[in-house]
């Protein structure tokens, strides 16, 4: 799966300072905005609605924030330029291949913004589905390490339906099968394990490696990316 840690950027963005909390809480708004425009606006009839309240609640956001990010979407609550998700490709240094997951209510705009920084941190923009074919679209369940090892939890997700898996420090990652997603987290909560979130991310087919020349400006793009309001999540290939 993608060198680059979906879930440890969660975990990191979780401790952010009051500053940055309402810059996360409007991704996630976002999120669950464009779900509900899809979907609905009942978690237990759209799944995709349902992950991304889940999502949000792990950040700690606000039930009423949550509430009025649904009726944005659905139409019921009227409030500014409607939000759309737009995947902007691209290089960055070293020419590691990048899909950056963008919601926005300004195409043209955040299309701009993402274009330059790319172009500034050395990297470059591609055009529509010239990067996107050396990633699938794959399910992932973040589920809490707590008293397991590293042995049961795998054992645990083989059951469940899994199709790879990866451990980090505090987070047991689950990867799936898109259409077995929503299968594989209810099987790993009935097997008594505790999820921190699920949705549908962009893994690399095949993975490259970054020349330390080229690393420290990578790290900046990514904190250049991160700090843009409209950016969502990072894939790339590493």
């Amino acid at each position: 799966m993608s060198g680059h840690s979906h879930w440890a950027g969660i975990k990191q963005r979780k401790g952010v300072n009051d500053a940055k909390r309402a810059k996360v809480f409007t991704r996630h708004g976002r999120l669950i905005t464009i779900a509900a425009k899809e979907g609905g606006g009942k978690p237990e009839m759209n799944f995709k609605l349902q992950m991304a309240i889940d999502s949000a609640r792990y950040m700690n956001m606000p039930k009423e924030t949550i509430e009025r990010a649904i009726k944005k979407g659905t139409g019921e609550l009227k409030d500014g330029a409607e939000i759309e998700e737009i995947i902007y490709e691209g290089y960055g240094p070293g020419n590691v291949a990048m899909l950056i997951k963008t919601a926005t209510d300004n195409r043209n705009r955040t299309g701009s913004e993402i274009r330059s920084i790319l172009t500034k941190a050395g990297g470059k923009p591609a055009s529509e589905g010239g990067v996107k074919f050396m990633f699938k679209l794959v399910g992932s369940v973040a589920v809490a390490v707590g008293e397991k090892s590293a042995d049961e939890l795998e054992m645990l997700a083989i059951e469940a339906g899994a199709d790879d898996m990866i451990g980090e420090e505090e987070i047991f990652v689950v990867y799936t099968k898109v259409e077995d997603l929503k299968t594989v987290k209810e099987n790993l909560e009935k097997a008594g394990l505790k999820i921190e979130g699920a949705e549908l991310v962009y893994a690399a087919l095949q993975k490259t490696e970054l020349a330390e020349s080229s690393r420290v400006e990578y790290e900046k793009l990514l904190e250049k990316l991160d700090e843009h309001e409209d950016v969502q999540e990072v894939y790339d290939n590493l």
